[in-house]
């Protein structure tokens, strides 16, 4: 066809991704880079490709009930949901970390994430879950005995069946209530002890959870009040006797993107439940999971970005304007390069933080420190950053990334969402500022980390003393909080290129974003970088 870009279909996501094949080795995860490579190769396959559309145009369904009125609340997904489901699973996006428990084994993972958020990010959402949910349940022998062998396993099955009947099994999520959303603390929802109660105790809960994501997993993570506060369960959407548990989903969310993932409004009305923390210590217990999934959010993040850059690079090379392929042309040259630079930083970020959880749950004292403050100032720069990152690369196509047979506005739709769940961007800073204030030797990981690359690039240096500048401000934290976790996230991404990155990389990185010479926009690159050298290394294969 004249002019007209061909498909990117058959293309190795692994392989043909430096930035990611180098992250991986520098921290780690060397030794599974088979496990890598075999999803990395199906990322950019037609059929996945064909798949993944299909599961966001034919949406899920809720059917309340069966023909003869009997309530089954049952969401019913198009069988191109179960097949990237099924091949997710089988690549162990959703456990690998712990199916493999050695140094570099939460590396391995968040590459798994990483290229599984190139392919579809409606899946994301429950193999993110059962991440974060599988040692928070370990820590409960009453029920890991029975759960862990399921949630484990590199297998899917959808079958409505108790966890000793299921080859696999998923996990979900229902924290926040219509009347506090992210302030957990103002949940209402009930819990009643019925065998003694404490942790593997089963309880009755009552109440109404705003957003429930997957509905139709095998089992939920989930906050209620007792007596002595709010306290983390474990519902089963299956009892042990085959019965349904009591989980009443009012109906399914018409939400902006994440269309493939159904979200539902749930009642608990007796609803069994399995307690998972001692009572009153819910928002402790979930504080580890949510540490976790916010990692799996910072890469999912990078990996929606690495995707939208890959289609940018893809389009500009066989497109021609003006006489010339666009990529060619010194503006889209320094629009794409600058794309390049974006992605790259929060990629080896992404994958830094994700070998400090791996040495964290290992003991490592100062990587648990370095984790506490630099995981959450990476979720909200990473999130933050990929709206407007969606949009340039779809703005490069032109009109022709616009069309819903593109996978750019899928992309666009998806954008947004990792910078609301688990704490919007506001919620995200806050935290960071109580690590400041009241875990300061975290600060001082974070100093470590830096100081790695100290007197490498002036450029640097500076940043990194603009930062203890605004951490001297105690009085102006809250004001500044975003400013705050902004230069956290821009001196923690230039002191890992400086060390890591190619010099071209790196020092257009520092120009950029370390020395106030960037516009607002992407494609405001100084004169004098090399936009081409930085392209050609984002360029896929």
């Amino acid at each position: 066809m004249l002019n007209q870009v061909p498909p990117l279909a058959g293309y190795d996501a692994f392989a043909g991704d430096q930035v990611l094949v180098e992250a991986v080795e520098r921290e780690g995860a060397g030794w599974a880079r088979s496990a890598i490579a075999a999803l990395g190769a199906d990322i950019g396959s037609p059929d996945l490709q064909e798949a993944a559309r299909l599961a966001n145009t034919a949406l899920p369904q809720l059917r309340t009930h069966d023909r003869w009125g009997n309530r089954i609340d049952f969401v019913e997904f198009h069988p191109a949901y179960h097949q990237l489901m099924a091949r997710a699973y089988r690549a162990e996006v959703h456990a690998f970390a712990w199916n493999h428990p050695q140094p570099g084994g939460h590396v391995t993972r968040a590459a798994l994430s990483y290229l599984w958020n190139q392919a579809e990010n409606g899946m994301a959402c429950p193999t993110g879950m059962s991440y974060s949910a599988i040692p928070v349940i370990a820590a409960v022998p009453a029920l890991a005995k029975d759960w862990l062998p399921a949630l484990n396993a590199a297998a899917y099955d959808p079958r409505p069946l108790p966890i000793a009947q299921k080859a696999g099994a998923t996990i979900g999520m229902t924290l926040t209530e219509k009347q506090g959303g992210s302030d957990l603390r103002a949940n209402t929802t009930s819990a009643r002890a019925l065998d003694g109660g404490g942790p593997g105790g089963l309880y009755e809960l009552s109440g109404h959870k705003w957003f429930c994501s997957a509905p139709m997993s095998d089992g939920f993570y989930t906050l209620a009040r007792t007596d002595a506060g709010l306290t983390c369960f474990l519902v089963p959407r299956s009892l042990p006797d085959g019965r349904r548990n009591a989980f009443h989903i009012q109906r399914l969310k018409d939400k902006l993107g994440n269309r493939s993932n159904a979200s539902a409004e749930i009642e608990y009305r007796g609803t069994l439940a399995y307690a998972l923390s001692e009572e009153g210590r819910g928002i402790r217990a979930a504080l580890g999971m949510i540490q976790l999934t916010r990692l799996d959010f910072t890469v999912g993040s990078a990996g929606l970005m690495r995707q939208a850059l890959t289609q940018a690079i893809h389009h500009a090379g066989h497109r021609s304007a003006f006489q010339r392929r666009l990529v060619d042309q010194p503006l889209m040259q320094n629009v794409l390069a600058d794309l390049a630079l974006e992605c790259e930083a929060d990629t080896v970020m992404a994958f830094r933080l994700a070998r400090a959880c791996d040495e964290g749950l290992r003991g490592d004292e100062g990587a648990k420190l370095l984790e506490r403050i630099a995981t959450p100032a990476a979720k909200y720069w990473n999130c933050k950053r990929a709206a407007g990152f969606v949009h340039e690369a779809l703005e490069c196509h032109g009109g022709n990334g616009f069309v819903e047979e593109h996978v750019m506005p899928r992309l666009y739709r998806e954008a947004p969402l990792n910078g609301i769940w688990e704490g919007s961007g506001n919620v995200v800073v806050l935290d960071v500022l109580r690590a400041i204030e009241r875990e300061p030797d975290s600060v001082d990981a974070l100093r470590a980390e830096l100081g790695l690359a100290r007197g490498a690039d002036r450029r640097l240096d500076l940043a990194i003393g603009r930062l203890d500048d605004l951490l001297a401000d105690r009085a102006a934290r809250e004001w500044r909080g975003r400013e705050i976790v902004e230069a956290v996230a821009l001196a923690l991404q230039g002191a890992l290129l400086v060390r890591h990155a190619p010099a071209f990389v790196a020092d257009a990185f520092c120009a950029t974003r370390l020395d106030g010479r960037s516009g607002r926009a992407y494609g405001m690159l100084p004169p004098g970088l090399d936009a081409r050298a930085i392209v050609d290394r984002a360029r896929m294969g």
